[in-house]
């Protein structure tokens, strides 16, 4: 008999899988030649090709009135065309197994996003501690080594794309959630994320003559890392919860590191282990909420209650 908990596990660890394989895609798709704007214009639009299938075939159109179509365009912004461009822009010079490390760092930016704008007005101390050590472990793995693919210019592309994505998520919860139809929704999401990035083409540079595994890893990248893990992780949060889909975060960083090591032959440094582990224990820190009171403890009926101090009344 099938367990529910091992098919929420196999679902967990095929949405870690490719989507902590996007970083790999992404290294192998530069290398072979594609440029980042193209880059992340053929992912935006591949990605949308498999949603718009998958849509049509649950029988879902896609939205028809402005309002929505103005929420998906900031939302396709912060959560598509920004953070992919970023993400390339980053992996030319840093390596993907620290990208996916540094894109891990997005809770640290949620946290610290509620605390300026003043939503999280009374945090957790566990909470801020989190944030504090989770950026300690971003600098430690951003510390000077003499292996590592590491610049200012690559790092800062990265981390403002984790920034991107937790300005995207705020935005959504308020304006996108609980909509009908969640994959036309999120076929126009990256439909408008095409139109976006493919502003940037005009100024952009060329591809020169991308290679056969350049080509079959922007396809990988923008199918399967992008379009169909958008339809597994809302598939995990409507069967799972969104705290069971909160754990593929926490795999994704060994996910990159593990086949940026295996396949791109990228140093696996006592550095960028020790600060992956330090900046997970910091997002962990920062996912803990206070637990509510308990419930006072029902009485049986008929029991003697007990008359109060008048001044504890």
């Amino acid at each position: 008999m099938h367990h529910p908990r091992t098919g929420a596990l196999v679902r967990v660890t095929t949405l870690a899988l490719l989507w902590g394989s996007g970083f790999l895609w992404t290294r192998l798709a530069l290398d072979g030649g594609l440029t980042p704007a193209y880059l992340a214009t053929l992912r935006c639009a591949l990605g949308a090709a498999v949603l718009l299938a998958l849509a049509r075939a649950a029988r879902q159109t896609l939205p028809r009135d402005r309002r929505t179509w103005r929420h998906l365009a900031v939302a396709a912004l912060l959560c598509n065309a920004l953070p992919f461009l970023l993400t390339s822009i980053g992996q030319q010079s840093v390596d993907s197994g620290v990208a996916g490390v540094l894109h891990a760092t997005t809770p640290l930016w949620s946290l610290l996003l509620a605390l300026t704008v003043g939503s999280e007005h009374r945090p957790h101390p566990a909470r801020l501690a989190g944030l504090l050590l989770g950026f300690a472990g971003t600098l430690l793995i951003f510390a000077p080594g003499p292996h590592s693919r590491l610049d200012p210019a690559g790092v800062t592309a990265l981390l403002a794309a984790a920034a991107s994505y937790a300005l995207a998520y705020a935005y959504m919860a308020r304006h996108l959630t609980g909509r009908d139809a969640p994959l036309a929704h999120s076929a126009a999401q990256l439909l408008a994320a095409t139109g976006l990035t493919a502003l940037a083409l005009p100024a952009a540079t060329p591809p020169t003559a991308p290679t056969a595994t350049g080509l079959t890893a922007a396809i990988i990248l923008g199918t399967l890392a992008t379009g169909v893990t958008f339809h597994l992780n809302a598939r995990l949060i409507a069967t799972e919860g969104p705290t069971t889909a909160a754990a593929v975060g926490y795999l994704l960083p060994a996910v990159a590191v593990t086949l940026g090591a295996a396949v791109l032959d990228e140093p696996l440094t006592g550095r960028t282990v020790t600060g992956t582990a330090v900046v997970l224990a910091g997002v962990a820190l920062t996912r803990r909420r206070p637990r509510p009171a308990d419930p006072p403890t029902p009485r049986p009926a008929g029991a003697h209650r007990p008359e109060r101090h008048p001044a504890r009344r």
